[in-house]
């Protein structure tokens, strides 16, 4: 396993155990950035208007869309260690 894939994979586990939760937005860009470095570009179709949480986390992951796995583990470590230090 890489370098970045071992810290990627420790922030996946540091986010969970952060003393305050963070805010939707930030939430929903660390949903996105996890979901592109594991699983790649957004597929399927967009969620039907009555599922609000479905709708807003793909429309998070498309914004991603196109970015190189890597470079998504990358700035999700980013994110979370932004998160530890506040």
């Amino acid at each position: 396993m890489s370098q970045l894939s071992t810290k990627f994979e420790k922030a996946a586990k540091d986010v969970k155990a952060l003393p305050k939760r963070p805010d939707n937005e930030t939430l929903l860009k660390l949903y996105a950035l996890y979901k592109q470095a594991t699983a790649g570009d957004v597929s399927g179709g967009r969620p039907g208007i009555f599922d609000l949480e479905g709708r807003a986390k793909y429309d998070a992951w498309t914004k991603v869309k196109g970015t190189k796995n890597e470079d998504a583990m990358k700035s999700y470590v980013d994110v979370v260690e932004k998160l530890k230090k506040a």
